[in-house]
């Protein structure tokens, strides 16, 4: 097995158990504690977990158990500020997909009543929340995943091919210079992939806290990504590397 493997194997296990040991590990891998250790260590210096004695913990800013009502209260004013801002950018008759980030949620609360769409999503909340909104909801199917109300796998992958419309919007769990666009699940990171694939442009909606951040999963390189809402002006770095990649930056 090769090392990434193994490291991708014992982030499932540290998901579901919370916490795992080295020793445990290297008899399951059949491998040395050493090349756990520094597994590991590979891992710790991803954020996706910390290091404790004689194993790991899952690290909570990656850990993709947040329920909908925890992330939804985190920078909870910035998502409001990157909805003011991305309102402008939807007009009347736009089609557009949203996957299922509480940013998505809070820029299609500033567009009820304003505009008539067309919203294609994987998320049970977006759909729950704006049945009666006055857009035209359609939903994926899929399998749930109950700490993100979101629909996954080959349903909900197939529905969105069968579409291809005017605007993506998709938050992330951290973008890195080096490493793109990251998520902490690889099926919703499936999901932002098609959405990617299947509209004329995207729109990455982050906020300051999700820069120079990695996580799990690789879901774009940018190449996808036409604009980016944040909630803050970036490091100087930052917009030379969007101004280089004719990514338009709304700050």
């Amino acid at each position: 097995m090769l090392g990434l493997e193994r490291r991708q194997k014992i982030m499932e296990l540290l998901r579901r158990e919370r916490k795992v040991y080295v020793a445990e590990l290297a008899k399951l891998f059949h491998v040395t504690e050493e090349t756990i250790r520094r597994d590991l260590e590979k891992l710790e210096n991803q954020d996706l977990l910390r290091r404790s004695y004689g194993g790991a913990v899952l690290s909570e800013s990656t850990s993709e158990d947040l329920s909908y009502t925890r992330r939804s209260a985190i920078n909870s004013e910035s998502k409001l500020c990157i909805a003011d801002k991305a309102v402008e950018l939807i007009h009347d008759g736009d089609t557009i997909m949203m996957d299922s980030s509480t940013t998505c949620q809070a820029l299609l609360q500033q567009l009820k009543g304003q505009r008539s769409i067309t919203v294609i999503t994987n998320s049970i909340r977006l759909m729950n929340d704006f049945m009666n909104s006055g857009f035209q909801m359609i939903c994926t199917g899929g399998k749930m995943r109950e700490s993100s109300c979101a629909l996954t796998g080959s349903t909900a992958y197939q529905t969105l091919h069968n579409y291809f419309v005017d605007y993506a919007f998709i938050s992330c769990k951290g973008i890195d210079m080096d490493k793109g666009v990251m998520e902490s699940n690889e099926s919703e990171s499936k999901i932002k992939e098609i959405m990617m694939e299947q509209a004329r442009k995207t729109v990455l909606l982050v906020d300051h806290s999700k820069f120079n951040k990695t996580a799990f999963v690789k879901c774009d390189d940018f190449s996808h990504i036409h604009c980016v809402v944040t909630d803050e002006e970036p490091s100087r770095e930052w917009q030379d590397f969007f101004l280089e990649r004719h990514i338009r930056l709304i700050d």
